[in-house]
This record gives structure tokens, C-alpha cells and sequence, in this order.
């Protein structure tokens, strides 16, 4: 049996998700950012299963430690699989960042093929299943995206109640799991989120998409981060550069963008016409996987990207929440975000404080010309909460919005 790590703390969003699919001929694909948790998490599905089914074979295998960190190709990986299977019992395998392994797509067809295991795998990419195994695996596998952690899992990682302080720290450190761990001064946090920074970059960007220029994209992940929620385009951002003197061609800008894309550490969010519901193509806004990434990476301060970093943190909720998530426009005012599952629908304005008469009465103004029903939010870190509201707009401070659930 497959033990549980002694200081594992379950996250049942993702065992829910990945239940009902438990035994079905399909493959279960986890991506999402290095060290976000899913390797936790597929020894977590790993254990349930033993407990669901005392008598399976459960083979489990990292391509970072023991025997895994030898298997290199797809005929290894094959091979290992197959010697390790057993005829008397059901077979369950599951492998950790599988594409470390040289063309285990392969490996993962004739597997799958031969229906001789259920299979569970973990990656590091957006695109782990491009190319020639999605179009195979089309309708034949389930992917989950395995997010850092929300704020309802991190007050429970950290033993914390729900507060504004509570809420602070959030933001200051962002999700990362392994941060609860250490000692509670921020320059420990700062070090560890740096290294993690610095590992995605060159594992899962420089060295998979072959970055020649790694000092440009070590600004480029500054700029973003500088300017997390801004609008901007890839020839934007080229004549920002030559404004500092740096010639970039805009399809590289393109190239290292979508490599930081498909390693999970930005999202890009496109803007839709909140009347006509036209998406545009250009101008995109850029949000960090984690907040903490995102805040080791920026060289502003903290303090001076406060409003920044609660509005990726927004988004990182609403995407944590299933929603498909656009920038709103309407004319020339912008809705923060558009958040649809479904044939529902939320509106949301991010504002640090609405203290102000102003802001308040702007950010109010921007969501009652919005000419629908459907639920409209305005969130902030504002320990007072201005009242009366229109019907239809609730006012919420992030801690409590961070706790819906829909």
C-alpha cells in the first residue's frame, strides 16, 4: 500500500472531482503549475483507492525519485508498468510529472490500449496532451487543473480563522502548499517562493521550450508582474521596450508569452462586449497561477501593488470556482470580470478601497448600466462596507468573497 505522507492535509475539491471517474476507461490527466500540489494530491487518489479497494495493485511512480528517476523513455516506462502489473488483481498506475519522460505519449497509448490498468498521470504543462495524443486520447481522457491553494484551503493549511489579517497574509504569501511548512517570517517565504520561481522557469520554460534569451524573459515575467491586470497586447509591450531602448520582435513576445502560458504560471483573460458578447482578439489582461509567484517577481513593492494583487486574486478565485472568466467591456468602462458556468453569470468590480465617494459611486455606476439580472459583485479590502446598495449589487470584503461558494 501506498502510505499517506504523515503531514498530508487532504483537498477534497480535487478527490470529489476525480471520484466519479475512479475505474472508468479513461485517463486522468492533473496539470497545473510545478508545485502546486498534485503530486500530493495523486498519492491522495492513490490512498483512496486502497481504501476503496483493499486488494488493488496500486503502482506508483515519480519521475523525480526512486525508480522513476531512470525511466527516460517511453519503452521504459512501458516496460516498468507491464513487470509490475498483476493478473489476480485490478491495476491502478500512477505517474508524476510524465512528461519528463521522452515520448511517453507512446507508452500512455499502448497502455491505454491494451485496457490492462486505470491510469492516472501528473504534468507540469498546459500542453501535456498537444499533439499527437490529444487527438488519440480525444474523448478518452479527463483533465483536471490542479490550482495553488484557495483561500478556504489555506486558512486550513495554516490553521487560521477567516480575518482580514488572515486575508493579508493570503495575498502576501499566495498558495503554495508547501509554504504552511515553514517558519512564519516572510523572508523564509520570499526564498522558497523565489527558488520555486526560478525552477519553473528553467525546467518548464527555458529548457522545454528551448528560450534562447533568458535574460529577456526574466523581464518579461517582471514587466507582467509589474503590470498584473493591465491591458495590453504583444506589440505593446514591443514598444514599450523600444521606449527602454530593447529590440524585441513582437512574435517572440508572442513565443515567450505562450511558453509562460503553457507552463502554468500566467493566464491570459480576452475581453468580451458585455452587450453584443463579442470576444475581441485584441488586447489581453495577464494574471500569475499564484499570487505569491507573482509578488517575488515584481519589483515594485507590495504596498504599492495592493490593488493588483487583490484583483489577480479575485481571478484566481472565480477560475478556482469553475467559471469561464472575461475582462467585461461596455463602450468605453470596463467590468473587472464577466464569470460564467453555465447559463449563470456574475459581474465583478475589484476596488481597494471605496471609501472614497468617487470610487464608490463609479464603481457602483459602471455595474447598474449593465443591462441584465444576474448577480453583480463589487469586492475590496475595505473594513467598512458603504450602504445602502443598489438591488442587485452586493459589496463584499475579499475575505468573505473568497469564501462563496457557487
Amino acid at each position: 500500500m501506498i502510505d499517506i505522507y504523515a503531514d498530508l492535509i487532504r483537498r477534497p475539491l480535487y478527490l470529489k472531482k476525480i471520484e466519479p471517474y475512479i475505474g472508468a476507461h479513461l485517463i486522468k490527466v492533473l496539470t497545473g503549475q510545478r508545485r502546486a500540489g498534485k503530486s500530493y494530491i495523486l498519492k491522495d487518489i492513490a490512498n483512496y483507492i486502497k481504501e476503496l479497494k483493499p486488494n488493488a495493485r496500486c503502482i506508483y511512480l515519480s519521475t523525480e525519485t526512486g525508480d522513476g528517476r531512470t525511466i527516460k523513455t517511453s519503452d521504459e516506462l512501458y516496460n516498468y508498468v507491464h513487470s509490475h502489473l498483476m493478473d489476480t488483481a485490478d491495476n491502478f498506475v500512477f505517474i508524476d510529472e510524465i512528461q519528463e519522460i521522452e515520448s511517453f505519449e507512446s507508452a500512455v497509448k499502448s497502455l491505454f490500449a491494451e485496457n490492462c490498468c486505470d491510469l492516472y498521470c501528473t504534468g507540469s504543462n498546459a500542453h501535456l496532451l498537444s499533439g499527437e495524443l490529444s487527438t488519440f486520447l480525444a474523448g478518452r481522457c479527463i483533465q483536471i487543473h490542479i490550482h495553488p491553494l484557495s483561500y478556504r484551503e489555506f486558512l486550513e493549511f495554516y490553521t487560521m480563522e477567516n480575518s482580514a489579517e488572515a486575508c493579508l497574509l493570503y495575498l502576501e504569501r499566495g498558495g503554495l502548499p508547501f509554504l504552511h511548512s515553514l517558519p512564519p517570517e516572510q523572508s523564509f517565504a520570499l526564498e522558497y517562493l523565489r527558488n520555486v520561481s526560478e525552477s519553473i522557469l528553467f525546467r518548464d520554460v527555458i529548457a522545454r521550450e528551448k528560450i534562447r534569451n533568458i535574460s529577456f524573459l526574466q523581464n518579461l515575467i517582471a514587466y507582467l508582474a509589474d503590470n498584473t491586470g493591465s491591458l495590453f497586447s504583444a506589440n505593446n509591450i514591443s514598444k514599450y521596450l523600444k521606449n527602454q531602448r530593447i529590440t524585441m520582435n513582437v512574435q517572440t513576445i508572442i513565443t515567450y508569452l505562450q511558453a509562460l502560458k503553457n507552463s502554468c504560471i500566467i493566464s491570459s483573460v480576452s475581453r468580451k462586449d458585455i452587450q453584443g458578447m463579442k470576444i475581441f482578439e485584441i488586447g489581453e489582461k495577464f494574471y500569475f497561477e499564484d499570487i505569491g509567484l507573482r509578488n517575488c517577481n515584481a519589483k515594485n513593492s507590495y504596498f504599492d501593488d495592493s490593488a493588483k494583487i487583490l484583483e489577480n486574486a479575485v481571478y484566481n478565485f472565480l477560475t478556482q470556482q469553475n467559471f469561464t472568466v472575461y475582462v467585461g467591456q461596455m463602450g468605453a468602462k470596463e467590468i473587472d470580470f464577466i464569470a460564467e458556468k453555465g447559463q449563470s453569470k456574475i459581474y465583478v468590480q475589484v476596488s481597494l478601497s471605496i471609501a472614497d465617494k468617487n470610487t464608490f459611486e463609479r464603481e457602483i455606476g459602471n455595474l447598474m448600466n449593465i443591462p441584465d439580472n444576474f448577480p453583480k459583485y463589487i469586492v475590496t479590502l475595505d473594513p467598512l462596507i458603504r450602504t445602502p446598495l443598489p438591488s442587485g449589487i452586493i459589496c463584499l470584503h475579499a475575505k468573505d468573497f473568497f469564501m462563496t461558494e457557487w
